[in-house]
């Protein structure tokens, strides 16, 4: 039995799901132990119950102003006075851009050894093993922290969330936060709405082969009906069709979606980096050698403005009668 520290997210007043993903590896270590949630930001109080039904102990709602909007040095001072305090045997925290920043500099102050982006974490013989992709997710290794205590961060919609009821004990805790370097004043978004691309179910992504602004409102009405998300290559970046937040790949975020519709993209090693553990891969494009034909599930060789529209007609349709 563990004492299990799970720091978790929201954003924009929300929680995030991996946030969950992370309380259930949390029961998985814990074995039975006693978990604790971080929550930060006065926003946390209308979904702290929410802890309770996913196997959290004690809620931990850090209420400060300064941490409703994340900054390194604050977030990093308020919790490591809850770890003082709490003592943990292991810590979690999604694999975020929150949390790749947070992380390391948490596992620099207490010298511990930080295992990043898993996916899957199991006890074997009281030791916590852990489960990362490597090569651009062409292969998975397995680790375990030798000294100190476990410290991992969560990827995205890889461990399913698990219910687990009990009593919780939510505590307002207010953290000595000073000498702080930097303070948000005003936070503007350049995409409000919609679904988080990092944790959607279904993710639309579009290449070159878009050719324009304009036709990423094609993949946008097909996300849509969908309920997903839409994501881009470098290229489609770089060619100024989208902004740079939505970029998949190597250098852009990693999703692992259950549907990833490629339409007008070739196929780059450093793209699949991005979306290769996506469950099930659709591609569509008019070169029929195109790279992405060979990791895909399904294809479809044809022009994405003649394609595209005709699967969003035909979702909607299929939605109606179901």
């Amino acid at each position: 039995m563990r004492k299990v520290l799970v720091v978790t997210e929201a954003k924009a007043g929300k929680l995030r799901g991996v946030s969950l993903e992370a309380l259930t590896a949390a029961q998985r270590i814990a074995e039975g132990g006693e978990i604790i949630v971080v929550a930060y930001g006065s926003a946390a109080t209308h979904y702290a119950n929410v802890f309770g039904k996913h196997g959290a102990n004690k809620v931990y709602i850090v209420g400060n102003e300064e941490l409703d909007v994340y900054t390194t040095d604050a977030y990093s001072q308020a919790l490591c006075q809850i770890i003082d305090h709490v003592d943990p045997q292991a810590i979690l925290m999604p694999h975020t851009a929150i949390g790749k920043d947070l992380a390391p500099r948490i596992a620099g102050r207490y010298g511990l050894g930080l295992v990043s982006d898993i996916v899957d974490v199991q006890v074997e013989d009281d030791d916590v093993i852990f489960t990362r992709p490597i090569y651009s997710g062409r292969a998975f290794e397995k680790r375990k922290v030798i000294s100190g205590i476990p410290f991992a961060t969560v990827r995205p919609n890889n461990i399913p969330v698990e219910g687990s009821s009990g009593p919780i004990e939510i505590v307002r805790f207010y953290a000595d936060v000073k000498d702080l370097r930097t303070i948000v004043k005003e936070v503007i978004r350049k995409a409000t709405g919609g679904v988080d691309l990092s944790e959607a179910k279904v993710v639309i992504s579009g290449g070159r082969g878009v050719k324009s602004s304009e036709g990423f409102k094609l993949l946008q009405e097909l996300a849509d009906v969908l309920g997903g998300a839409v994501g881009a290559s470098r290229g489609a970046c770089d060619a100024e069709y989208c902004d740079y937040s939505m970029q998949i790949g190597q250098t852009g975020k990693v999703v692992t979606p259950d549907l990833y519709i490629a339409c007008g993209i070739s196929g780059a090693i450093q793209h699949l980096a991005g979306m290769s553990n996506s469950k099930i891969v659709v591609a569509i494009n008019k070169d029929p050698e195109a790279p992405i034909f060979q990791i895909a599930d399904y294809g479809i060789v044809g022009d994405l403005f003649e394609v595209v529209p005709l699967l969003t007609e035909e979702f909607k349709r299929m939605l109606v009668n179901s």
